[in-house]
This record gives C-alpha cells, structure tokens and sequence, in this order.
C-alpha cells in the first residue's frame, strides 16, 4: 500500500503545518494499527478485513474517523466473515483530529513524560511516541489482547515505548511523580487518585467525564489534588472498564419495558421529544446531575420516541408528533424525565448550561467538584 500520500493528506487535514504534530501523522502508517475493524449493520456489527480489500482499507485508515477495532470484548482481529456481534464498542482507533486535540489540551512540551490512558489500537501512542521518544511513553490498557497487539505493531515502525496492562482507576505501574502528562481517551467519574500520585508537582491532566462530552484539563498543586476546567472543546470517549469484556447491559431490559409499559406517572411534558444522545451539553448535564442514565431514540415519520431507563429500576417513555408537548410515562423509584425537563428549564432561564467553562476542583482522593456561578457538582 501506497500509505505515505494518504497519510500526508491526513496530517494537512488535522493538523497545521506549523504544528509539532504533524510529522507524526504524516508518518505513522494507520493502516498498519487497523488491519481489521467492525461497522454497524442492519443485523449486528460487520467484520471488515482491511487486506482483503486494500482500498477500501486505504480510504477507512486515512480519514478522520473512528474505527471499531472491538465490540464488547469481541476483537475484531480475532473474527470471522460470520460474526455478528451485538452491543457497544469496546476499543476503538480514535479519529486523528481528537487525538490531536486531546494532546494539545495537555501542552506536551519535549522533554515530558507522558502517561497514555487507553492503549486501545496503538495509534495515539505511535504519535506520542514519534512526537517525543518511546523512552517518555507509557501506556496503559484493561485489556491484555489489546496491549500484546499494539506492542507488536508498533515495534514494525521500530516504536518500543512501555505497553502495560492495567486498570486504570487503580494503581499505576509509574513510580509517583514520575510523569508530566497524564492523556486519557477513555471516560472516568470521578478522576482517579491514582492520576493524581503519579503526576509531578504543577503536573497535567487531560480527559473526558465518563457519559459526557466534557474534557477536564487540570494540573496538580501541592496538597496532592488538582485545578482546572472544563473546556469549551467537545469530545466522546468510551467509559473506562474493570475488565477485557464489555460493558454490562443492565439497563436494556429496562429500556424495552419502557418501550410498551403503562407508567406509575403519566403526564405532558412541557418541550419537545429530543434525541439526548445527540444533544451533547444537554446529555452531559443530565449525566452529572442522574449518572448512569441509558438513552434510545426512534423516529417512524412524524413520530418520535424517547426512551430512558436506569440500573436503579426507574425508566421513562416520552412520545410525540414533530414538536408537539410529548406523552410521558415514567416509572421506578425516579422520575427521568422531570430530570430531564429541570435541565432544558435550567437552560431556557438562562441562556445556557453551566457545564463549559466550569471551574474544577480535584481533592487527593480523586473527588472532582466542578461550579460556574451558582451551579456546582460533586462527583464521587
């Protein structure tokens, strides 16, 4: 494969010219981190075999997006043409452009070290690894499949830098204070403490709240914990996992009850059936303030449907036509969509939501306190 235009075309694309990193997109062979990637189908999640069809391999590597390497644990490397499996990703090879920006959130500068939260396909840390040197890269990965893979590709483009399988959100395989940088493209809540003891005094930290489209930059002070922002960048990553399988389900069987049950509390709510997932401020202020809520949308013509449900048994069906005040039913011990309802309120009265541009505030034990104005959280 004729790999290097692609790739330059990539790096003029994502990065400036000026920027420290674009040599390394320019040079780093994509193709190589993502032989074999899933696609969403209409009967489950597709295998492609990027050899078999080089073009087409070609064309997905070298733009900006987002390849589906696994699907809740299921490698796609590890496949066959007949697999069809159901769920959510599990791994992925970021889009460049977010990788690029991730980095850019964390200031690297060239004698830093830099712990790489999320291995995943090796790509990012090959950019961090040629931006700098291996010798100042570590990363880190749940998953032992994930962190053998990437070792060997990257040792093919002669990059070694130290691949550790481990938990993130617990201890850490770097000495403490050892590390400059700490970039995570997978999601926490809250930040684990564990970022914090490895970081050096005056430290940085760059990630996302898990369930939100929020990146937290903050670096380290002298009591152990940390301060910052939240950014007015947006970015989605997928929650950090305990383990190599996937994500529980719990909430499914609650979203199909929602789907056709009559509920404890039937009302009109007072705005427009909205698809929450794709509304990212609302999403993110909705998740700090009921964490853990599972979201489906449908649309059949003019109707539309919300569905909400929780692992505490609580669930919510909210239906309309166009932009009609929608049917809402609710049931479990809360009510999700007069939570739902509060932040949209909240957002009219005043003009937006509070979760950009908050102050962040991270105890030594990993407790993030962010606040705007009035408004504040605390995430434990």
């Amino acid at each position: 494969m004729n790999w290097k235009t692609p790739a330059e075309a990539l790096a003029d694309h994502v990065t400036h010219r000026a920027s420290r990193w674009a040599h390394p997109v320019a040079t780093v062979p994509r193709h190589q981190f993502v032989p074999r990637w899933w696609d969403r189908g209409v009967d489950g999640w597709e295998l492609h075999d990027g050899p078999t069809d080089p073009e087409a391999w070609q064309a997905a590597a070298y733009r900006d997006i987002s390849l589906v390497t696994s699907v809740e644990g299921r490698h796609a490397d590890r496949a066959t043409t007949v697999d069809r499996p159901y769920g959510a990703p599990t791994s992925s090879a970021t889009l460049p452009s977010l990788l690029v920006r991730m980095f850019q959130h964390a200031q690297i500068e060239d004698c830093d070290n830099v712990l790489d939260v999320g291995t995943g396909s090796g790509y990012g840390t090959a950019l961090l690894a040629r931006r700098l040197s291996p010798e100042q890269v570590t990363s880190v990965d749940v998953d032992a499949y994930l962190i053998k893979a990437a070792r060997d590709r990257l040792a093919t483009i002669g990059l070694e830098p130290a691949l550790i399988e481990a938990d993130a959100t617990g201890p850490l395989p770097v000495e403490a204070g050892s590390i400059d940088r700490v970039v995570a493209t997978v999601g926490v809540r809250p930040i684990p403490s564990a970022w914090l003891r490895a970081l050096c005094l005056g430290g940085r930290l760059v990630t996302t709240l898990a369930g939100t489209s929020l990146i937290i930059t903050a670096e380290t002070t002298a009591d152990g914990g940390a301060t910052g922002r939240v950014e007015w960048d947006r970015a989605g990553f997928m929650p950090t996992r305990h383990s190599s399988g996937g994500y529980s389900d719990d909430a499914q069987a609650l979203l199909n009850k929602a789907a056709v049950h009559d509920g404890d509390d039937v009302s009109r709510g007072p705005y427009p059936v909205v698809n929450v997932v794709d509304a990212w401020d609302l999403a993110s202020m909705l998740e700090l303030t009921v964490p853990g809520i599972a979201h489906e949308y449908r649309k059949d013509g003019d109707q539309r449907t919300a569905l909400m449900a929780h692992a505490d048994g609580s669930w919510a069906r909210a239906t309309a036509i166009g932009s009609d005040r929608p049917t809402v039913h609710q049931g479990g011990p809360r009510r999700l969509w007069d939570a739902l309802d509060e932040c949209r309120t909240y957002w009219l009265n005043e003009g937006e939501l509070p979760v950009r541009g908050a102050r962040v505030f991270i105890r030594p034990d990993g407790a993030t306190f962010l606040a705007r104005g009035k408004w504040h959280v605390t995430l434990t």
